[in-house]
């Protein structure tokens, strides 16, 4: 996955180059209704309608934006799933939406009845705990744990429970898993001292940075890039990880010149940091990652294929 990223961000160079003239080529057949799949006001829904501002300034496409959460995404899929492939219908979402939450949610629905368009931003997600706890590494946590501290770990999906499950497998220790609905929910449990440790995906990074949060894993498949000297899961036995990224994604059959133009365009604000939206992608997440055209239709089929195994692993 990691030549993945790297060819396509090198890719990248050739695309924006493009972009305005293959803009130019398309043109939408009325204002765009932006579907996004996260709450209002987080920074997902501000990524999403960032750079949808500065798409209408470089483009003078009108976006009309519009929430539809729930279930991972899954629902902002259902209700775009049978809507026109014409590029008047897009939703930003993230790639678990299409792999793990699309798989459990038994909806009849796959990848392939979708378009993808382009990711925009992938997760630092790391594994968290307080300063206050006193522990340095993963190996701190795993010792308390074995020596009977009852901990509790935050999650905010269905996949990450079962990430966290595996964790504590693999290291000999059972955690009182706790559900929550975001990964702010997390961070203010752990902060206020309600979970020991927990999921986040970036929104670590001041708390890291300030001394108050410790990164203790990397549940990626490549080290965090705040603290690259903390193990991978791969490190610690755990087969899987919670490699994902923002995406953007429209409903299939989809005209090539669409979704050209729409990817190379979503692409190259997400991938400038001199506009707000790019701005606040690489404060957040260290920078743009950009996978599009069928090296994002395989990632998006991989997630999906990969969750059969995923959840039998931690039922057993």
């Amino acid at each position: 996955m990691k030549n993945l990223i790297t060819a396509a961000v090198a890719a990248l160079g050739i695309a924006v180059s493009a972009v305005s003239a293959t803009a130019a080529d398309w043109t939408p057949p009325g204002p765009i209704k932006l579907m996004i799949a996260f709450g209002a006001g987080g920074g997902a829904d501000t990524q999403a309608r960032l750079i949808a501002e500065e798409l209408e300034a470089r483009t003078g496409w009108q976006f009309i934006p519009e929430q539809v959460t729930g279930k991972g995404g899954v629902n902002l899929l259902k209700a775009m799933k049978d809507m026109p492939a014409d590029g008047s219908v897009i939703g930003m979402v993230v790639t678990e939406s299409f792999g793990y939450n699309l798989y459990s949610a038994k909806t009849g629905m796959t990848p392939s009845d979708f378009t993808g368009l382009t990711t925009t931003a992938g997760f630092q997600m790391g594994v968290v705990s307080p300063s206050s706890k006193g522990w340095t590494s993963i190996s701190d946590t795993i010792a308390a744990a074995k020596a009977g501290e009852q901990l509790r770990f935050g999650v905010m999906s269905p996949r990450l429970a079962d990430l966290a499950y595996l964790l504590g497998k693999a290291q000999g220790v059972e955690f009182n898993i706790i559900s929550v609905k975001g990964g702010k929910a997390v961070m203010n449990g752990v902060t206020a001292g309600d979970m020991d440790l927990g999921f986040m995906a970036g929104i670590q990074g001041k708390g890291v940075a300030a001394g108050d949060l410790v990164n203790l894993a990397s549940a990626l498949s490549t080290p965090l890039v705040q603290t690259p000297d903390a193990p991978t899961f791969a490190d610690l036995g755990v087969a899987y990880d919670s490699d994902g990224y923002f995406m953007f994604a429209a409903p299939a059959g989809m005209a090539d010149d669409a979704r050209t133009a729409l990817s190379d365009a979503i692409a190259d604000v997400a991938s400038d940091p001199e506009t707000k939206a790019g701005g606040l992608i690489k404060k957040a997440f260290g920078g743009a990652a950009i996978i599009k055209g069928a090296d994002l239709d395989a990632l998006m089929a991989k997630g999906f294929d990969e969750s059969e195994s995923l959840i039998k692993a931690a039922s057993e």
